[in-house]
């Protein structure tokens, strides 16, 4: 058989049936391999002696990574979208209530669609390779699973686990997935296949396995687990995302009738929902995390990186080192004294330590990854890397002083890169030798989480150090943007306007616990002054000061931050800020003492919400547009990427510039001139809006 599919019968009666997507890294389904499937049963059904199907995937990287999400994007209409999930549960009921046990032989990326075809199989065989992991991310999309996953997986593994699953859209690894009764058995790849087939031989003798399914425990405490998860989704989305509360609301109404009217519900929910503003924008974002990997493409094979070092071991640095050595690099950490070089490994390990408990990684993987990393206090070993990495004080003659260091003791051909958050690179090469070499590597805070990586090239920055960074940011798994130079780059100058902001509305009178609020229900993960303490408000002022001397009034900053500084409150790191927290606890309150900083004193005065939002979040807008307009952005997708993944703006906007594609070109630019006539220069706005709403166009 030609296409998508290949069936061959072994010797045992059982059919293998392999996947394999031509021109694709991953298989995907499609309306195209649906019509191949009916070829297939059309050949299992006619064999009278067929005892069992293996559906095993031709990729080596994975099973089925799942639904071609292209095919989403042309659906319109709910009802068009209803149609292409009838389609799916087509293909798994005839799966499910096949005369022969179909088993799926898992290897790899299992995830969506290859999940849900999985579950209509009468059994499941896991590869014990590391990348093998199962999951439903849908509700990542702004939808519920659509081809059978809201019914058939909390049937299979309790309404507890389903829940957490689709919920968080969690991935089970092959061991997890067995003990959790997702999977029947965990085999070495060698003999997945063999392993798989003796499955389904022993399904097709009448040995089923067994399966936890919805427990009696959870049958009597559904209005409770319902609720719980409910409040669990409000508290952390806010309402914002309506797939995660349907999903709810399908997995309900669905296990408490058939499975048929289930599947019925659970269609209804996708077909809605795919066609939704939510999940048109979430969708919008998956393909420009993919689109900005083809902006920087890399050569074929990519650059070689086996060792990098770093120069600094606090947080930052001991990150950086723990993420390389966690994909296999060796990593060198280098910093001033023996103290602050163990202190580094200890965060290190920390994080795999945290890792182990949870199961996902065990204590033999611990101690590889751990040999991977080395410390030093002087530069030996610096000569075999193939990328440094700075971060050390953000203080340009101390970044200039290590950049010298290094050049004298690494290869002709070693790419230095700065971690720094605002210092222009261009600066810091100034009397660099190699000055082709240098650029700028911007992570963010904790590394080992965030996943965005801000590459930042100069004029004199050579192709080939750009392609050794993204590609080391690439092999961490970072979603890598490339902007040009300049104070803030993008990410810190685009967030620094909308902290600057609240920063001016708590010198105007609004509390903190109000300025807080109103951008964490706009959609923001954590609010202003609570991201200002958590960076420094040392460290916000520094930059602020940076920003203000490169582009004057639109950065004033308010006069309180030097009295905060002066009055010792840097943030969290020394517990004293705008809030206070107690010792070993990640708990705050509001530090009321102050206001006493303030002009306004202690009187507080009531804002409307709306009214904060409106200031912080068009803030936001103006200073991306301005760094598209100055080169600082090559693309807006490449904003839209590095505001929603590096510095939390609210993903279901789409980005700054969705955003003002979507409010309009000439609705944001007259809200900023309403605000620039009630607070001056500070919402000076940017040109290109004005040429964008005089020609009506848009930025997709």
């Amino acid at each position: 058989m030609t296409g998508m599919l290949t069936t061959r019968r072994r010797d045992d009666g059982v059919f293998v049936l392999s996947l394999d997507v031509p021109g694709e890294k991953l298989n995907v389904l499609s309306l195209g391999l649906l019509d191949e499937f009916e070829a297939v049963f059309k050949t299992i059904e006619g064999d009278a002696t067929a005892r069992g199907v293996v559906i095993i995937s031709g990729k080596p990287e994975g099973f089925i990574a799942g639904a071609d999400i292209k095919q989403f994007v042309a659906v319109t209409t709910a009802q068009e979208a209803i149609a292409l999930a009838s389609k799916g549960h087509e293909l798994l009921n005839r799966i499910e209530t096949s005369k022969v046990p179909f088993v799926a032989a898992i290897n790899g990326i299992c995830l969506g669609g290859g999940t849900e075809l999985s579950l209509a199989c009468a059994g499941r065989v896991a590869s014990d390779d590391p990348k093998t992991a199962i999951g439903l991310p849908e509700v990542q999309l702004g939808l519920v699973p659509g081809m059978g996953g809201t019914q058939r997986l909390p049937r299979l593994v309790g309404l507890a686990l389903g829940l957490d699953m689709i919920l968080s859209a969690r991935n089970l690894k092959a061991t997890k997935a067995m003990r959790a009764g997702l999977v029947d058995e965990v085999a070495p790849r060698s003999i997945l296949e063999d392993r798989a087939a003796a499955l389904a031989l022993a399904i097709a003798a009448g040995k089923r396995p067994v399966r936890p399914g919805i427990k009696l425990v959870e049958r009597l405490a559904r209005p409770v687990i319902f609720s719980k998860a409910r409040s669990t989704v409000m508290a952390k989305t806010g309402g914002h995302y309506p797939a995660p509360l349907r999903a709810i609301e399908v997995i309900k109404d669905g296990t408490a009738a058939s499975l048929a009217a289930g599947l019925e519900i659970e269609k209804q929910a996708f077909g809605e929902l795919l066609v939704g503003e939510v999940s048109r924008a979430l969708v919008n974002v998956f393909f420009a995390t993919q689109d900005i990997k083809k902006a920087v493409p890399l050569p074929d094979p990519p650059p070689e990186i086996s060792k990098v070092c770093i120069l600094g071991a606090g947080l930052m640095g001991a990150g950086i080192a723990g993420i390389a050595a966690d994909s296999g690099m060796r990593a060198r950490m280098k910093d001033r004294d023996d103290a602050s070089v163990s202190k580094g490994l200890g965060y290190v390990r920390g994080i795999w330590e945290e890792r182990r408990k949870r199961g996902s990684l065990s204590s033999r993987e611990v101690s590889q990854r751990m040999d991977r990393v080395s410390v030093a206090t002087d530069y030996s070993g610096f000569k075999q890397a193939e990328l440094v990495i700075e971060a050390v004080f953000e203080d340009l003659n101390v970044k200039r002083q290590v950049l010298k260091e290094t050049e004298d003791v690494t290869s002709e051909t070693c790419v230095f890169a700065s971690n720094t958050s605002s210092l222009p690179i261009t600066d810091i090469a100034q009397n660099a030798k190699r000055r082709d070499l240098v650029l700028g590597m911007h992570f963010f805070s904790p590394v080992h989480k965030m996943p965005l990586l801000e590459v930042i090239e100069t004029k004199d920055t050579a192709r080939r150090a750009t392609e050794v960074a993204v590609a080391f940011g690439r092999r961490i798994g970072k979603h890598v943007i490339v902007v040009g130079d300049g104070p803030g780059f993008f990410t810190t100058r685009a967030l620094s306007p909308y902290m600057n902001e609240a920063a001016h509305l708590l010198e105007e009178g609004v509390s903190v616990e109000a300025i807080d609020k109103a951008m964490r229900d706009f959609g923001f993960p954590v609010g202003p002054i609570t991201l200002l303490d958590e960076v420094g408000i040392d460290v916000g002022a520094k930059v602020q000061k940076i920003l203000h001397h490169a582009f004057g009034a639109r950065m004033d900053p308010p006069k309180s931050m030097e009295k905060l500084i002066a009055d010792g409150r840097l943030g969290r790191k020394n517990a004293k800020g705008f809030y206070r927290y107690a010792e070993g606890s990640k708990s705050k309150e509001v530090d009321a003492t102050v206001y006493a900083l303030m002009p306004e004193g202690a009187g507080r005065k009531a804002m409307d919400p709306k009214v904060i939002q409106e200031r912080l979040f068009h803030a936001f807008l103006n200073e991306s547009a301005y760094c598209l307009q100055e080169g600082i952005l090559r693309k807006p997708v490449d904003g839209d990427i590095g505001a929603i993944f590096g510095l939390g703006f609210p993903p279901w906007w789409g980005g700054p510039f969705r955003a003002i594609d979507k409010l309009g070109a000439k609705a944001v630019l007259e809200t900023l001139k309403r605000l620039q006539g009630q607070h001056g220069a500070r919402f000076d706005p940017a040109p290109i809006l004005a040429e964008y709403a005089g020609s009506g166009r848009r930025f997709y």
